[in-house]
């Protein structure tokens, strides 16, 4: 059993019972006349400004996996696990030129999920159902990732009893952030994490700068933090301060692939359509690239894990418990308390989004959509509760259940999977050219070639699902098998869509129009327009 670190304990506690009292009093924060309606309990009323948008896309984007899992890579695998930085500086030039248009086709038809936009852009229920589908399997194990950032602290705190305690003392702490997190998620919606974001991104920022500072003081220096890394895998072979030439392919195939599907996932077009206006998009994908900053920084803190010696000599250490336990190791206890607050608020606002966002796809895009078309907003928001309660329970589930390395697994497939909905989304954004059966084949065919692709990879760890890069057919170098399942995608897509559209095959229709996608919220075409519900 592990010694408590009660100082750090302490700090944590607190911290963790602000955030739970600024998340239930997020519900009287921009009350709205009528909160039983889906906009406003899943998108915040969609008024959110510049600066509360920039803090909830960055509490929503870089979570407490981000603040685990990159420096964790960088230092299993050395200058390999910086594609996370490259990826955010190419996801935002290339999403200014998309997000803006869904949040204007969304605001004129009320669309609350990027299927919705799909469902009445294509006229197909079929497709609109793939996509939302989709989007909650991608999400399920993101949120689950959440819990491990939050277990991955709490076991270097010396809380839940050690290894050896029975599952529920072990897990009590778990079970009682899953509880406040369900609680205030429940009852104030996209409004909690919102509010909670701020406290969150200002302790992740302090937190870095104060590490990037002090732990190179206390190591010595930069310049002897490298030269510990390059002989730490000179003697090791895991890794190098350079990408090998055998690998550069794998890391810029995962790059683009990752800045594609970052804005894929629904809970960043939750935090996107939840903004007020069209310049509030604009402005936010021309600011966001600081977080980029941050991530370097923050990835800098695997390098600092090696030269500080975490984990030196011990075969089974964890990658992921790297950073918790160099902030350990070298701050003094209080501060080790402020920076896993950092990580576990870290977990809990990506988390309430990620609910929230796929509460809002089955509510909209299965419940709705199939089960009860009558469903008034009342109901709607009622259903969208409930099951951000359940699918919280999944990924607890998931947590307690499975494997760690199978969630990581997972997230990884959660990435190939969420790209196959690009072309449907980003193509409908600009053209109505593509048939929605041949975009529904595309998935399929991305889908399924994707999943197969990463079944067959086996690591040390794992018999399946154990990477995700194999070989580009027709190329010979390995690649991230994402990006070779979305280029299928479109080839399919592409294809059917020329044959179909040479037997005149029905489309379905269109209820948008050209104007819709540069549409703001001042224009008269949305201020004379009735109250914005999802078209079914």
């Amino acid at each position: 059993m592990k010694d408590v670190n009660v100082p750090a304990l302490v700090v944590f506690v607190l911290f963790f019972a602000l955030v739970t009292v600024m998340g239930f009093l997020a519900s009287r924060w921009r009350r709205a006349d009528d909160a039983a309606h889906l906009d406003e309990w899943g998108l915040g009323g969609r008024s959110f400004g510049t600066w509360v948008t920039w803090f909830l896309l960055g509490g929503d984007l870089y979570t407490a996996y981000t603040f685990v899992a990159v420096p964790a890579a960088v230092y299993a695998t050395g200058a390999a696990g910086f594609f996370a930085v490259p990826y955010t500086i190419i996801a935002y030039p290339l999403v200014f030129l998309f997000l803006p248009r869904l949040w204007s086709v969304s605001r004129v038809h009320g669309y609350v999920t990027p299927a919705d936009f799909v469902r009445g852009r294509y006229g197909s229920r079929p497709l609109s159902l793939v996509i939302a589908l989709t989007g909650i399997l991608a999400t399920m194990p993101y949120i689950a990732l959440q819990l491990v950032g939050i277990q991955a602290v709490l076991d270097v705190l010396g809380v839940g009893g050690g290894e050896n305690a029975n599952w529920f003392v072990k897990d009590l702490p778990l079970f009682i952030a899953f509880g406040v997190l369900a609680a205030y998620t429940y009852s104030s919606g996209l409004r909690a994490p919102a509010l909670i974001a701020f406290v969150k991104d200002a302790l992740v920022y302090i937190v870095i700068i104060v590490a990037v500072i002090y732990i190179p003081i206390r190591l010595g220096g930069y310049g002897h933090i490298f030269d510990s890394v390059a002989e730490h895998f000179k003697q090791t072979k895991a890794g190098s301060l350079t990408v090998p030439d055998n690998k550069q392919w794998t890391y810029a195939t995962l790059g683009l692939g990752s800045a594609m599907a970052l804005f894929m996932y629904p809970h960043s077009v939750t935090g996107v359509l939840a903004s007020k206006s069209r310049n509030t998009v604009r402005r936010n994908m021309a600011i966001m690239p600081a977080y980029s900053l941050m991530l370097g920084l923050l990835a800098l803190l695997g390098f600092m894990a090696i030269a500080a010696g975490v984990g030196k000599g011990d075969k089974g250490f964890n990658a992921q418990l790297s950073v918790p336990q160099l902030f350990a190791n070298m701050f003094p206890d209080w501060f080790t308390g402020v920076a896993f607050a950092a990580i576990g608020i870290g977990a809990l606002v990506p988390a309430a989004i990620m609910s929230i966002a796929a509460a809002n796809l089955f509510t909209r895009n299965v419940y709705k959509d199939w089960l009860k078309p009558s469903a008034t907003p009342a109901d709607e928001t009622r259903v969208a509760k409930a099951v951000s309660l359940l699918v919280k329970v999944g990924a607890l589930v998931f947590v307690l259940g499975m494997d760690k390395q199978a969630a990581i697994n997972l997230q990884l497939l959660g990435g190939l999977w969420i790209l196959q909905t690009f072309v449907a989304i980003v193509g409908g954004l600009f053209t109505r050219w593509f048939h929605h059966w041949a975009l529904f084949a595309g998935w399929a065919a991305g889908m399924v070639y994707g999943t197969w692709k990463a079944y067959g990879i086996a690591s040390p760890k794992t018999k399946h699902f154990g990477g995700n890069a194999a070989e580009i057919p027709g190329i010979g170098e390995i690649g991230y098998i994402g990006l070779t399942a979305f280029v299928l995608n479109l080839v399919v897509a592409v294809v059917l869509t020329l044959v179909l559209r040479a037997f005149n095959a029905p489309d379905g229709p269109d209820e948008t129009k050209p104007s819709d996608y540069s549409a703001d919220a001042g224009d008269d075409e949305l201020e004379n327009a009735p109250e914005p519900v999802a078209a079914h």
